[in-house]
């Protein structure tokens, strides 16, 4: 794949009618679904995806064609540019995630607040509830 891959789990997801996922499928080509390592939190309306090795999270990979327009818009919709204040609740990073086709590396945003009694996501699934 030539261009800079995301992998994204919750309300950037197809299946999820946000105005910021109907927007992502409008600018960045759907390459398939995908696992990474870890845990999703329940924080309010939204997951948050924690890196450990408790579990697996299901999502879906977009190429990004356009990396850093995209990037600038995505930043701002997880709350990471630098008008924000410190601590941001997201920060974003690479992961290794499993395809079909086996691993690759992908973007995506990493929950970096205590998950301390926020629900977790058993099946780390944020669309199956």
């Amino acid at each position: 794949m030539s261009s800079p891959l995301l992998f994204v789990y919750g309300t950037l997801r197809p299946g999820f009618d946000g105005p910021m996922a109907r927007w992502l499928r409008s600018v960045a080509p759907a390459v398939g679904l995908a696992t990474a390592r870890g845990s999703l939190y329940r924080v309010e309306t939204y997951p948050g995806f924690v890196l450990d090795d408790a579990g697996e999270v299901m999502g879906h990979l977009f190429a990004l064609p356009d990396t850093a327009a995209l990037f600038a818009r995505l930043d701002e919709y997880e709350q990471c540019t630098v008008h924000f204040p410190e601590p941001h609740e997201y920060r974003r990073e690479k992961v290794t995630v499993q395809t079909p086709d086996g691993p690759i590396e992908a973007w995506t945003y990493i929950y970096t607040r205590d998950v301390t009694g926020l629900e977790r996501i058993a099946s780390g699934d944020f669309l199956a509830g």
